[in-house]
């Protein structure tokens, strides 16, 4: 039995955003119903960056992904993140197929922050502020764009070249280059750095502003002031995970959080477990660490896709 092989390129032309976000959607669903597998994400730290190991499986569909998080990569003309992904038959294991996941990443993460602002922000957002210029904020704003429609961007980075390259990669979208402070002045923030000490101050952030905190996504990581939280309506993806290596993780070492004042995950709030927003000048938080549900969603999407249009290399992997 063959082994379909996708390389990024191939990835790449079978994903549409909105397609993510309804498969992204559903598997947080599944998951808040009872029908997804999922243990948390193993890290491997070294001093040049880490490696996750993300199993999970929902109805049909198994697999997991290898990731790494290397911030020096750029200047080696790398990606700071790549990833493969082994996707299974869960009735054999047999491996049908493999996939670079770089892109399953980064639309993925996009497509779940933008899940979260459907649930958890205000209706009818005119602005959102991205707080970090990478190829996550190009992510995050395809997903918002497709769910809230027109809505103005407001960036902030350190580095003027990437406001202006994620400019030049949106054209279609309104993105204006600003200071930290106005971009976190927006009805929707999205935090995208590898910041370790805070970089969100409590008294920037207006009432009823949703911000989908998703940089700290490793053990001592965090770009929101801890007192935020504390007045915040918090919802995470996964608890465990959270509570680890996500925006809430340094708070609860220091003290200063307890998982006790998370108001519950995501998944429970799309099956309505867990009400949304109810208030208007509530301040809403996602702690988007990324779970692996959300990658075999779409693995299983892409590898759907390249079954139906046909034409893409496969090997012999196993062997009879």
């Amino acid at each position: 039995m063959p082994t379909l092989v996708l390389d990024r390129n191939a990835v790449k032309a079978l994903m549409r955003m909105v397609d993510v976000i309804n498969v992204v959607e559903e598997a947080f669903r599944m998951c808040g119903e009872g029908r997804g597998k999922m243990p948390a994400k193993v890290y491997l730290s070294l001093e040049e960056g880490d490696f996750r190991a993300m199993p999970a499986a929902l109805p049909g569909c198994a697999g997991v992904k290898w990731v790494n998080v290397h911030p020096r990569n750029p200047t080696l003309g790398l990606p700071s993140v790549m990833a493969v992904l082994i996707y299974s038959d869960p009735g054999t294991g047999y491996p049908l197929a493999i996939m670079d996941a770089t892109e399953i990443t980064a639309y993925r993460t996009g497509a779940a922050a933008a899940i979260a602002s459907k649930y958890l922000a205000r209706r009818g957002p005119h602005t959102m502020g991205v707080i970090g210029a990478g190829y996550q904020a190009y992510t995050q704003i395809l997903g918002h764009a497709e769910l809230f429609s027109p809505i103005s961007i407001k960036a902030f980075d350190i580095s003027k070249a990437a406001v202006d390259r994620l400019g030049h990669s949106l054209p279609q979208i309104s993105i204006r280059s600003c200071s930290i402070q106005e971009a976190a002045a927006s009805d929707i923030v999205c935090t995208l750095t590898p910041s370790r000490s805070p970089i969100v101050k409590k008294e920037w952030i207006t009432p009823g502003t949703h911000i989908n905190a998703v940089g700290a996504d490793a053990p001592g990581k965090q770009e929101l002031d801890p007192s935020l939280l504390k007045d915040a309506i918090v919802v995470v993806d996964d608890l465990t995970q959270a509570s680890h290596s996500g925006e809430i993780n340094v708070p609860i070492q220091k003290g200063l959080y307890s998982t006790n004042e998370v108001y519950g995950t995501l998944a429970e709030v799309i099956v309505g477990k867990k009400k949304g927003r109810t208030d208007n000048k509530a301040i809403t938080v996602f702690d988007s660490t990324g779970i692996a549900v959300e990658d075999i969603a779409v693995a299983k999407l892409l590898f759907e896709k390249a079954q139906q249009s046909g034409g893409y290399p496969s090997i012999d992997l196993v062997g009879s």
